[in-house]
């Protein structure tokens, strides 16, 4: 017997022979609430119904690491180690369960699965994650308390946790922090109570009811003028209307809504020379986040303190002499297949089981689901054809690589973010399906990113759609897309994070 089987051994003997108060009648029940996940599924959902976005993710990556960490321990490890569980003589009959289990002792899985659900609500909330771990440790505790794990299998199991709750990261990357944040301030003017200030609340935008969004609006900026919109019958064209006659008498333009919201006044702010300020009130709010406003009351605060950001706008303009609209896009772009996958993913994010896992694996069941039946887009990029079955640009540079980008950190780099996969090689939908459900699509022959200034497309067929912003469109045939670099000035409160760069946009 090896010194370590020993040891092993002598721990679990001094375990079972110890009487520790007021657990006898705790650890044995904690020991069998978390069979089969169930206490940690039941934590997940009293996350989740909190309302609360970051505990949200917490509960969804909690439970992604769970079920990485359950798979792995279970089906894999303990079938190559079978390892005998310990004798239970010298364990007292009060503390012994129910049914022993008989499958391998070595690793322990209620211990690899309190870790990991542990580690990934850590990872996104340490305060939610403070709250799991003091239970995780009881679970992985209890294991040798009740007689069925030596120690050196729940400490197995739990370094086997944590290793799945941090692999999480390749196919469900992490929102940076908001020090890794780059900002570069510009001046805007201080409008201490919001007075000169006219916010337009989308009504049709979100879940919460317009009336009571704007009176927490009321409320934070009692001298703004607080403009409502519908929800019902009203198409685009009235709210830029209305976000046109509110610029006329404002000194900074407000919006409240989501994405396409944001994105209609962002064209009207910058039109008019105005700064911007957002208040997150749709369902996703990329823009927001990565601006790093999370709440009405970080915007409040950054229009009275005068403290603003700079930030790029994209546009979509006719090109090779064709007549349309410009259009403008804050976030992304894309033609073809991807907005389908959009639409696919948010609704499978709001509809199903799946969805409450996250964005990232969503997107993956979603590209599997809509490349069954799609058709690839022939399309010219700067003048060389290309077959693709995706093609997305964003607004500056998105992390991580993939087609479920997830964040910016920085709003004014001067370039486009283009990703393609192409429909010309051997068995591509197969490829990148595998590619995003490993989390390893960038190093992917099918698949391919640039940062370019610009992007002209030509040769686009008639049924081909675009989407930009969460709006969709007929795509002309031919577009060009570039940037306004810093065309717009967006309050966003300081000290939020370290690199709020004071002076103008670096080139």
């Amino acid at each position: 017997m090896s010194r370590l089987s020993r040891l092993d051994r002598r721990v679990f003997e001094r375990v079972a022979a110890a009487h520790p108060p007021a657990v006898q009648a705790v650890l044995p029940r904690l020991s069998h609430a978390a069979d089969h996940g169930r206490l940690w599924l039941a934590t997940a959902a009293a996350l989740a119904v909190t309302g609360d976005r970051t505990a949200r993710r917490a509960a969804g990556r909690g439970i992604v690491a769970l079920g990485l960490a359950s798979v792995t321990t279970n089906t894999v490890i303990k079938y190559i180690a079978r390892r005998r569980r310990p004798l239970i003589d010298t364990v007292p009959l009060a503390r012994r369960l129910a049914r022993q289990p008989h499958t391998s002792s070595f690793p322990s899985g209620h211990s690899a699965s309190a870790a990991a659900f542990a580690t990934g609500v850590a990872l996104e909330s340490r305060r939610h994650g403070a709250l799991v771990a003091p239970v995780a440790a009881a679970v992985a505790f209890s294991r040798i308390y009740v007689g069925v794990h030596y120690p050196g299998d729940v400490v197995a199991g739990t370094l086997l946790g944590v290793g799945a709750a941090l692999a999480t990261g390749r196919v469900w990357p992490r929102r940076p922090p908001a020090t890794r944040l780059v900002h570069h301030a510009v001046p805007a003017p201080a409008l201490p109570e919001g007075e000169g200030l006219v916010v337009v609340v989308n009504g049709g935008a979100g879940t919460e009811d317009a009336t009571a969004t704007a009176q927490r609006l009321r409320t934070l900026l009692p001298k703004a003028e607080i403009v409502e919109r519908g929800a019902e019958g009203e198409e685009e064209g009235d709210l830029v209307a209305l976000l046109t006659e509110a610029a006329g008498r404002a000194t900074a333009l407000g919006i409240c809504g989501g994405d396409g919201s944001v994105n209609a006044a962002a064209g009207v702010s910058a039109d008019h020379g105005l700064p911007l300020a957002v208040f997150p009130g749709g369902t996703l709010n990329h823009f927001a986040l990565d601006n790093g406003v999370h709440r009405f009351e970080d915007t409040a605060a950054a229009v009275a303190g005068g403290t603003a950001v700079s930030v790029d706008l994209a546009r979509i303009r006719p090109a090779g002499g064709a007549e349309g609209p410009t259009r403008h896009f804050l976030n992304t772009f894309s033609i073809g297949l991807y907005p389908e996958l959009v639409r696919a993913r948010e609704s499978l994010q709001r509809h199903s089981p799946i969805g409450r896992l996250g964005k990232w694996p969503s997107a993956a069941v979603s590209l599997a689901r809509v490349l069954r039946t799609a058709e690839p887009v022939q399309v010219e990029l700067n003048g060389r054809p290309h077959k693709l079955w995706l093609l997305f640009a964003g607004n500056g540079l998105y992390s991580p690589e993939g087609f479920a980008p997830s964040h910016r950190t920085q709003l004014d780099d001067g370039l486009l973010d283009v990703r393609t996969v192409a429909a010309d090689k051997p068995f591509a939908r197969t490829r990148v399906t595998l590619s995003v459900l490993t989390g390893t699509l960038a190093a992917s022959r099918v698949y391919s990113a640039a940062r370019l200034p610009r992007l002209r497309l030509a040769g686009l067929h008639d049924a081909c759609s675009l989407a930009y912003d969460g709006e969709a469109g007929d795509a002309p045939a031919t577009l060009l897309l570039d940037k306004r670099p810093g065309a717009l000035t967006v309050y966003r409160p300081a000290g939020l994070d370290d690199n709020l760069i004071p002076g103008p946009r670096a080139t």
